[in-house]
């Protein structure tokens, strides 16, 4: 089959991009159940899956050669992530999303949500990186297949709305794509991290809770 043209665009393979994700893992891992399992929403090529320490670790893509893809350790299911009914109920410790809610119309989005508040354990954890329209309006559709506008407002809201805790929020966390300067100097993650005010960001974190 052939290749999502997304991909042959926007996520070609690039060993740059994999050694940031090593140092966002690590500096997410407080909010990770390492002794439980992880699924990872759209997953790519599972740089973000790969990274994390987990017992477990699950990446869902439309992606048809998928399991090619992602690298070893992480189990490739190809389907639609919004669309989380193969799973069991509270079957993983944490959920996370990179880049994904943007590119859904907003039934969707509200689906996804519902589908991973029932396959998150109660006290898991959902963890979203994703564009803060508020800090990038001008180059937040720049990406054809952006459908729909968040900020960290609004983010906050609409998962408080779905269920689920905010339980911290990082309005500036990267910048806007892995196209930026960090993917070229992937040891200056960890310094850009510690910053109080990040220059670049166009990207925000969200982590909510599951009650």
């Amino acid at each position: 089959m052939e290749e999502p043209a997304y991909f042959s665009t926007r996520l070609t393979d690039d060993p740059r991009r994999a050694a940031v994700w090593e140092h966002i893992a690590t500096y997410l891992s407080p909010w990770v159940d390492a002794e439980g399992a992880v699924l990872d929403l759209a997953a790519g090529r599972g740089e973000w899956s790969a990274a994390i320490d987990a017992r477990r670790r699950v990446a869902i893509d439309l992606h048809p050669s998928l399991d090619d893809l992602v690298p070893d350790g992480v189990e490739a299911v190809v389907g639609d992530a919004t669309d989380l009914s193969r799973f069991g109920s509270g079957e993983f410790g944490t959920v996370v999303a990179s880049n994904f809610l943007e590119h859904l119309e907003h039934d969707a989005i509200d689906r996804c949500l519902a589908g991973v508040r029932e396959v998150l354990r109660p006290g898991g954890h959902l963890l979203l990186i994703q564009p803060n329209f508020a800090l990038a309006p001008r180059a937040y559709f720049d990406d054809y297949t952006h459908r729909t506008i968040h900020t960290d407002t609004s983010l906050s809201d609409r998962l408080g709305a779905s269920g689920f805790d905010v339980v911290h929020v990082e309005r500036r966390f990267l910048p806007l794509t892995m196209r930026s300067r960090l993917s070229f100097g992937h040891r200056l993650v960890p310094i850009y991290l510690r910053l109080p005010w990040r220059p670049f960001a166009g990207q925000m974190l969200h982590v909510a809770r599951r009650p």
